[in-house]
């Protein structure tokens, strides 16, 4: 017994676990559709309007129309960990897009429903990247270019025209793996995420609805 109880210490001291806990999954971050509401507005030309609706079918979403020339988004600013919550999944539905703008143009750097993941630098600016989730009215699905207006910024077309309907689009990401792939960035902390529907560039109107959006652990 004296034995045991001396290397059972012995091992203790080495830190090493007698009686290791299994690790906890990490829990989801979800958010619905009246706490993004509430997320920070940040204008980058006049302010979109955004409120909390419900679709036709009676969904809770946020809704976002743009018909002023406006550009502005509803931006999460709390960190989170990607470690341990690596995957974002959202629902977003628009149904009509943008006519004849070059995206990659400054002149046409707009998008009926965009998702920004961000990691900020605030005093060291260029170091500052992000990744942006558009869905493009010209860009085919799966393409990826630097933003018109900052090369930090790369946008990825995940839906393209022949996605707008009436029906709910579901996306899910892996943010790190994103960054990495796109920013060579082995980002282990978002910064900040935002939701944006902007119209400023071309001035048609443009509009989307925003569902829940949620951060989970890799499975």
């Amino acid at each position: 017994m004296a034995t045991n109880l001396a290397i059972r210490v012995a091992l203790v001291a080495c830190g090493v676990a007698v009686n290791p806990v299994t690790a906890q999954a990490a829990e989801p971050l979800v958010f619905a559709p009246k706490d993004i509401i509430e997320w920070d507005k940040h204008s980058f030309s006049g302010y979109t309007d955004y409120e909390l609706s419900e679709t036709p079918t009676g969904e809770p979403a946020v809704y976002a129309s743009c018909e002023q020339g406006t550009a502005s988004g509803l931006f999460l600013r709390e960190a989170i960990d990607l470690t341990k919550t690596p995957i974002v999944e959202w629902r977003w539905r628009v149904r009509e897009g943008i006519e004849g703008n070059n995206e990659q143009s400054k002149s046409g750097d707009d998008y009926p429903a965009r998702i920004y993941a961000v990691d900020e630098h605030k005093l060291l600016v260029w170091r500052t990247r992000a990744i942006n989730y558009v869905w493009s009215s010209q860009q085919q699905q799966g393409s990826t270019w630097d933003n018109a207006y900052a090369s930090q910024a790369t946008m990825v077309a995940l839906r393209g025209a022949d996605d707008f309907s009436d029906d709910w689009r579901i996306e899910r990401r892996n943010i790190r793996e994103d960054f990495k792939r796109l920013h060579d960035r082995d980002l282990t902390e978002l910064s900040a995420f935002a939701i944006m529907t902007d119209c400023d560039n071309t001035k048609q109107k443009v509009s989307a609805w925003y569902g829940e959006i949620r951060f989970l652990p890799e499975e």
